[in-house]
Parts: C-alpha cells; structure tokens; sequence
C-alpha cells in the first residue's frame, strides 16, 4: 500500500513512512492510493468477529508490508485491552430507528481513544525497529490532546507538544491533558482559538528545517493512521445491524471532518452506508458549505461543544481531493485561494454530487442544551454537548427507521462535560473512574502567545532531539491558581520541562 498526497507534489510514501510523517512535505494530506475492497461476501463473514479481530481484519491492508499481520494482531490487542466496556463500541436502541454508538470507553473518555491507542502502539513498534525517536506536535479543540497523550506517553521514542486554544475547553479536558507527569509530555495553551493553534502546526509543519531537525509527526487527524483506526467503528456498527444486506446511515458531531471522513473511507471500502449527517455547533462552517456549496470562514465563537469549535476542517482537503478526480495540482490551487481569500466555492456539479451522500444541521448552545434534556426525559440517556448534536442531527436529518437504522455518534462521556449535562437536565453525570480525583492533581502546562515563532523556539528548547535526552523528574514545579470553578484557565506554568 502507497499513499500519495492531496496536493500532488510529494513523494508517494508506505504507511510506516505515512505514520511518522503525519503532514505531506507539500502541505497536503496523505490518502491511499487505493481503497482496499470488502464486498458482500465479506462483510458478511466479518459479523462474528470481535473488534479486535475486525480491527485486524479491516486496517492491516493500508499498512501491508510495513508490519506483519501477527505482529499487527498483537499491536491492535494491547491498544484495546484498557477499554472498560464488551462489546468496545456498544450500540443503544434509542427508538424510531435512532441508535447511539458509545465512542467513549477508553482511558480518556473519548472517540479519539479508539484511534490514538492504536496509533501510540504503531509508534512504539516503528521506532523501536527504526532506532529513531520523533516529536509529535499537535493542536487540540478539546479531546485529541488527551487521547494523544495517553496513547503515546508510556512511548520512551516520543516527546508530544500539544497546543489547545486557553480557555475554550472544558476543566476536565484540559486537566486530563495537563496533570499527566511524564517527562516527554509539554502542553501548551495558547492565547487564541483552536484554528490558530492548528494554523501553527501546519505553519511548522511546512518549515523544512523545523521539521528536519526535531523530526516531527502528528498524532491528530492530519495522520492517515487515525482516519485508517476511526473505520472500524463505522464498520462494526453496521454489521451489528444488518450490513451488507441493509444500508445503515450515520449521525456524526464533527468540526474539524476527521470523523465523518472516516465514515467516508469506510463507504469507499464497500460498507453500505446511505447517509453521513453532519451535526454543527455555532461554529457551522461545513452546515454553510452543504447548505450552498460555499466554504467560508467566520469568527470561531465559544461554545457548549468546544471540540467543535473550529472554522477551518483540515480534513474537507481529502473529500476534495476526491471530489476533483484526485487532481493534487487542483487541490493545491483551491486550497491557497481558500486560504489567501477565506472562501471556496465548489462548482455546482462537485456540490450536488457531495450532497448525495452528505448533509449537515447546526445546533446552537440553546438548541443543545434541550437536546440533552429531550433525550434524557425520553429515553433515560445522558448525552455530552456534542453527542447531542449527533442525536439531533439523526432525528433531524437522518430519515430514521427500523428499516433504515441511523447510527448517531456519541463522541464523549457526558462526565467529560458535567455543568452542560446539569444545566440541561438537571443531573450531574457519575464521573468514572478515570476522572477520579483528576480535579486535585497539579497541573503542569505552558501558556505561550498565538506566536509560532515563540512555539518554535519553546518546542526547540524542550524537544529530546534537540537536546540529548529527557530531563530528570525534580518534583518542582511552578503552578499558578487555576479558576476552574469559573471555567477559566489560568497561565499554570511549569518552567522547563515537565
């Protein structure tokens, strides 16, 4: 399997060489060069396999030759292994033909966890064969930064630098990310929104000598190896309620479109899937886009659901990509136009064509809260501020039945969002065990300006292969009060390294 980028102007790659280079050289994101195939037959003989073994089954062609497939097998058993839940992606029948896949049974309460303990496990195996470490460098609206961290921080080839925008995501997201204590963990808030911190990424990523010298990766969706992992649900879902014999539609609370594209991928690999329903937040820059074929940015404005609180979805490229006949010379064009003006246009031929299979609603933090209040009074459910929208978006949208089951995304544990869930209804979450005391454990992060030159010259500071090997463990640490109570963050600072 090679992978080739949506711009068109970088060299075709494995998938080893994909895992541990996340951006292409170009600025473009890596896709297949072909979609491996699973048709009827197949599918069918997958239904009785554990999703360890349709993990294995499903994802092992995109990586062919780079691991073998019982190495692999080992590989996607250990990252599994810490989900507190049998079956791991567990369906709930929420009547009219709704159901709810619950994506957060991982250590960190997220969708995320399904891809990132893969990925963590993918990166030990390589490198570890490679002799070579890496600096993962990512930005997070919410949920990837802590996923990220728990999959690769027990990795000794790995230092992460993961920025999140200061005070637009919830305390406990942010403390799952900021009270980890190993040695190659460095979180950074940045005094902006989560497209300034993304924007950064890319910025760095396409700094040549940047990236040489702290061999940078990625570990958020810009990595082919978290939409590969995030297939697997999709199919798992599908098979349980009737796949390949019945079509089955999907309800997905997205912003950045890494999830709804793994959706995608999944269809392009010969499951049945009728419909992909994107649900917004107030930030509803891909509702517009399928609403009137335009992609244009607006102010990013916090809200309820801020993993959703992004006005430019790096993953849309891919779709384009596929949309412009996997021209990367188009591509390239469309997206420097895009980002010099802040619009897209997309014919009208490209833009009905995207809608036969996609379309999208937004929901503002009113709609949500009664969201999670309807369904609570109707079906006993507790639901995140975005797996809510993802329910309204299936209700909505989604033209439900027994016959044509919508599967909605629930993308969070609602304990990860406890002040939303008691506003709307009345009813603090239990919070599980992995939030547990999280509250009063230090917290250790840097609060940096929406400046990449400072980012830069911090991450060349800290980074082990800028400096020769992790600094030792102290026990000293600066920590400023942190107004949780309130729901601000404050400049909590750990002078070095963590």
């Amino acid at each position: 399997m090679r992978y080739i980028s949506s711009r068109g102007d970088a060299p075709a790659l494995s998938f080893d060489e994909v895992l541990l280079t996340g951006l292409a050289r170009d600025g473009g994101l890596y896709v297949p060069e072909s979609w491996p195939q699973f048709d009827a037959a197949a599918l069918r003989d997958m239904a009785s396999l554990s999703y360890v073994e349709l993990a294995v089954r499903l994802t092992h062609p995109f990586i062919g030759e780079a691991i073998p497939e019982s190495t692999y097998g080992d590989l996607v058993a250990k990252s599994y292994a810490g989900f507190d839940h049998d079956p791991i992606a567990p369906l709930r029948d929420l009547g009219d033909g709704v159901h709810l896949m619950e994506l957060f049974h991982g250590p960190t309460l997220a969708f995320k966890d399904y891809a990132l303990q893969l990925v963590g496990q993918l990166f030990d195996h390589v490198l570890t064969n490679r002799g070579e470490r890496v600096t993962i460098l990512g930005a997070t609206s919410g949920d990837t930064g802590s996923a990220a961290i728990a999959g690769c921080a027990a990795c000794p080839s790995v230092d992460v630098f993961m920025l999140h925008p200061k005070g637009r995501i919830s305390d406990v997201q942010r403390c799952q990310m900021t009270t980890v204590a190993a040695p190659n963990v460095f979180n950074i808030a940045i005094e902006g929104d989560f497209d300034d911190c993304q924007d950064m990424v890319k910025t760095l990523f396409k700094d040549t000598a940047f990236r040489q010298d702290l061999h940078l990766s990625a570990a958020n969706s810009i990595n082919w190896a978290r939409i590969m992992a995030q297939t697997v649900y999709y199919f798992s879902a599908a098979l349980e309620l009737g796949a390949p014999d019945k079509g089955v539609s999907f309800a997905v609370p997205t912003g950045n479109f890494g999830n709804v594209y793994a959706g995608y991928a999944a269809r392009c690999m010969g499951l049945p899937i009728k419909r992909l329903v994107i649900g917004s937040n107030r930030n509803d820059i891909l509702t517009r886009f399928f609403e009137s074929g335009a992609m244009e940015v607006h102010e990013v404005t916090p809200s309820l659901s801020p993993s959703m609180d992004i006005q430019v979805s790096s993953n849309f490229e891919r779709l384009l990509f596929d949309l412009f006949d996997r021209d990367g010379a188009r591509v390239a064009s469309a997206m420097k136009k895009f980002r010099k003006s802040g619009r897209l246009k997309l014919e009208e031929k490209l833009y009905r064509s995207a809608c036969e299979l996609f379309a999208a609603c937004r929901l503002d933090d009113e709609g949500t809260l009664a969201a999670i209040a309807r369904e609570y009074e109707s079906t006993g459910t507790l639901l995140d501020p975005h797996s809510a929208i993802g329910v309204h978006a299936a209700r909505q949208l989604g033209h439900a039945s027994k016959a044509n089951p919508v599967v909605a995304l629930a993308t969070a544990h609602p304990a990860k969002f406890p002040q939303a869930v008691e506003e709307a209804c009345g009813v603090i979450p239990p919070a599980p065990a992995p939030l547990a005391g999280l509250a009063d454990l230090p917290e250790r992060f840097e609060t940096l300006p929406a400046d990449v030159n400072t980012v830069a010259a911090y991450m060349r500071e800290h980074a082990t292969v800028m400096n020769g090997g992790p600094e030792e463990e102290t026990g000293e640490e600066t920590v400023k009060e942190t107004e949780k109570s309130s729901g601000k963050e404050s400049g909590q600072s750990a002078e070095g390294a963590p």
